[in-house]
């Protein structure tokens, strides 16, 4: 009993910070991330102001924390590598991984999570600053997959095309939301089609790699 109760809190507590989340990020959407206060998203919530701040004490945290995509789960998945297994091959196989773990057989839960994160790149591509702090954040992803892909060619971590082939993988992954194939379908909803530009963004990274060999 202890046990089941402890995972009804459990949900409990998701089901509150989904719905937090998906209220500060429409609101951001809608009305624009500056002007949005804690207690507009409490009450888009239906929770208590403090509530919110329990969950997520500032509206950066709504905007950028808890991100699954994390450098430590991709270091960890290229640490890991089979031998044989290229580093992008590798990048693909951990944000194949997540993406799925992030979605359900559901479809309504797959189009939730992915409406979820196209607001969140809308809101970030709307202002400046944002937007200059998330290119900064992934700029640590660039410098593991580089170091990789440096190892796979035999060249130094800092050489020209490791470098080239890890910025073009990392901005592609990130700006997908900003991408026509994404404003013009319901990509942005289907956890096949957004793999399908994972792999558009892998297989242009690693032409570039090809026409240098």
């Amino acid at each position: 009993m202890d046990t089941q109760a402890g995972h009804r809190q459990q949900r409990r507590k998701q089901r509150t910070r989904d719905a937090i989340q998906d209220a500060a990020l429409t609101l951001f959407a809608g009305r624009g991330y500056r002007v949005t206060t804690m207690n507009a998203i409490a009450e888009a919530a239906d929770v208590a102001p403090r509530t919110v701040t329990f969950h997520f004490p500032t509206k950066a945290d709504l905007l950028f924390g808890a991100d699954p995509f994390t450098r430590e789960s991709l270091e960890a998945r290229l640490n890991s590598r089979a031998e044989g297994e290229s580093t992008l091959a590798a990048l693909r196989d951990w944000m194949v991984a997540t993406m799925l773990e992030l979605s359900s057989e559901a479809p309504e839960a797959q189009r939730r999570v992915w409406r979820r994160r196209a607001l969140r790149a809308q809101v970030i591509g709307s202002d400046d600053e944002l937007r200059a702090r998330a290119r900064a954040g992934y700029y640590p992803y660039e410098q593991l997959i580089a170091a990789h892909l440096a190892d796979d060619l035999g060249l130094p971590a800092d050489a020209l095309v490791p470098r080239l082939a890890a910025a073009t993988s990392v901005t592609g992954l990130r700006e997908l939301y900003q991408t026509h194939e994404v404003e013009s379908s319901d990509a942005a909803e289907s956890t096949d089609a957004l793999i399908a530009l994972v792999d558009q963004v892998l297989a242009f990274a690693e032409a570039g790699i090809e026409t240098t060999r």
